[in-house]
């Protein structure tokens, strides 16, 4: 497990301040499936399992650690509730994070596990300054809504793909279903999250998304809606966008 050194300051386009204090003062709380982040851990499992089917699909991958030789990077990692996983599947793992007290958590947390995981605190733009690599994947997961300028930061995310690679985003849709559901619902009503974790001004539609990454020269797939059944008390992929969803682009090989 790695962790590189942080700056002091980060003042980047992207870079919503508030958003990142907002999620540094909870960030001990990561791994705390009963915390604030408890509907991250419900959804975890059908995002993982996307995540994976999705990467072994386009790559042709198989066996039980499919993903050895990938490069991934996970933009907006926070506590690592995703790289940890990638990382056991095989992948040579990046997290990056512009709330250092996240990377801090991520970071101690894969060292308890074994893990070698390059945490890094910074944002996109950082590893496009210092010439990074592009990745085989970049994972783009509940942190678009956070930042300050969505379009401007896909366009960024999308030059670290390499060509004939992916970007997997996960989102909650600008609708009125998912004010009340995600917002009111989760928020004020369940205590899923704290008050003003989301904004309904900043969440992100999937025409958002498309425009800025076929600004980058990516393709895009269609929008899979992903459901919570309170019954079940689990969440199903379908064709229900209208609150949380994601979508798969790719750069082509050339």
């Amino acid at each position: 497990m790695t962790s590189a050194a942080a700056p002091d300051t980060l003042n980047r386009p992207s870079i919503d301040p508030e958003e990142v204090e907002k999620f540094s003062r909870i960030a001990a709380e990561w791994w705390d499936p009963d915390s604030k982040f408890k509907p991250l851990h419900k959804f975890n499992p059908i995002r993982l399992g996307f995540i994976r089917d999705t990467i072994c699909q386009h790559f042709g991958l198989t066996g039980d650690t499919p993903l050895a030789g990938l490069r991934i990077l996970d933009i907006g990692c926070g506590g690592g509730l995703v790289c940890e996983p990638m990382a056991r599947l095989g992948a040579s793992v990046t997290g990056v994070d512009a709330a250092e007290a996240n990377v801090k958590t991520a970071s101690v947390h894969a060292g308890e596990q074994g893990l070698d995981i390059d945490y890094r605190h910074g944002v996109a733009e950082q590893l496009i300054e210092n010439g990074e690599a592009p990745f085989d994947v970049v994972l783009n997961l509940e942190v678009m809504e956070h930042v300050a300028n969505p379009h401007t930061f896909l366009v960024d995310c999308a030059s670290l793909v390499k060509p004939g690679g992916l970007m997997i985003c996960a989102t909650i849709n600008r609708t009125s279903k998912a004010f009340a559901l995600a917002i009111v619902g989760a928020e004020w009503v369940m205590g899923w999250l704290p008050k003003g974790t989301h904004r309904f001004h900043k969440l992100v539609k999937p025409t958002q998304i498309r425009a800025a990454l076929k600004e980058g020269g990516m393709s895009l797939q269609p929008p899979v809606g992903v459901s919570y059944n309170p019954l079940t008390d689990q969440f199903s992929l379908g064709e229900d966008t209208a609150v949380n969803y994601m979508m798969v682009a790719e750069k082509p090989a050339g």
